[in-house]
């Protein structure tokens, strides 16, 4: 019996005519809805042919659209490899024997947790650009990048910490019996099933760092939707723009999506992914399960 059947009850006919009708209205709402949006977008005239023109010209792409994405994707591909460096070693600190170091693993975990990537993407930029020994123009590209990693370095510690926590008992009582010490168990058995367990809600998370690049339109950065807004300033197009530089982040994030859900079928394929330890960006943002519950923790 599958788990969908054991927790839910199978709709009788009534129920099933009744979620048919639904489910219709529903789609008609959404219909009318988004045609409401493209008429209103065509009265305006946002679908004349002169607002589209440039995107078959070369120059939107070379001086604007590109630029601004390599920006986009250099601030992600850099966040990310930091954040995944520090969310390992506040996961290690977090779960350490040493009760100081775990308690100040928490209260750095919490308080970067908190407080929004925007706030901290501000403050940092305008500590840099005080800061004589950073070039001004380094100083964009370096608050976007403290900001993501330490919002994201902090959630991915307890994406970790949680996988450490929803593994059997059995891994870290097998790991104690050969003589291996609470932290050599942590480090050699329980550490590496946790992160390939988890390894599907990390990948996910490149999506919330690639979306996030976003806020650097805030502090000058030109990552890809600051490129848009300035090709708009030229071309004067700014509908057309937005679709597509929404157009391209969908795309994006897709083709990440994908990888994670490739990722999570290879490892289920292997026996390695465990159930509910699939989540989404969507549910690192809103916090990992926080059920664990050891001795140190």
């Amino acid at each position: 019996m599958s788990s969908s059947s054991v927790l839910f009850d199978a709709p009788g006919p009534k129920a099933r005519v009744r979620n048919r009708i639904l489910s219709i209205i529903s789609l008609v709402t959404f219909a009318a809805f988004a045609w409401w949006i493209i008429s209103v977008l065509a009265d305006q005239g946002q679908f004349e042919a002169a607002k589209w023109k440039p995107f078959i010209q070369s120059e939107i792409w070379s001086e604007y659209l590109v630029p601004g994405l390599i920006n986009t994707v250099k601030a992600a591909a850099i966040s990310i490899v930091l954040a995944a460096v520090l969310g390992l070693v506040l996961a290690l600190a977090r779960m350490s024997a040493l009760t100081p170091l775990r308690w100040a693993a928490g209260v750095f975990v919490e308080f970067f947790r908190a407080v929004p990537v925007l706030m901290m993407m501000i403050f940092t930029w305008g500590l840099f650009i005080q800061t004589p020994s950073i070039p001004p123009d380094q100083a964009p590209l370096l608050a976007v990048v403290t900001a993501l990693t330490l919002y994201n370095g902090s959630v991915m510690c307890e994406v970790v910490r949680a996988g450490v926590g929803q593994l059997p008992a059995g891994q870290r009582e097998a790991g104690l019996s050969v003589g291996l010490s609470e932290q050599q168990t942590l480090r050699t058995i329980l550490l590496p099933q946790a992160i390939t367990a988890m390894l599907p809600s990390l990948v996910s998370q490149l999506v919330v760092v690639l979306k996030d690049t976003a806020l650097g339109f805030n502090v000058t950065y030109l990552e890809l939707l600051r490129s848009g807004t300035q090709a708009e300033s030229n071309y004067t197009n700014l509908v057309p723009v937005l679709i597509v530089v929404a157009t391209i982040y969908i795309i994006i994030n897709y083709a990440v999506t994908k990888l994670a859900e490739y990722i999570e079928g290879r490892l289920k394929r292997r026996g390695l992914g465990r159930k509910g330890t699939t989540g989404a960006a969507g549910s690192t943002a809103a916090g990992p399960d926080m059920a664990f519950n050891r001795e140190t923790g």
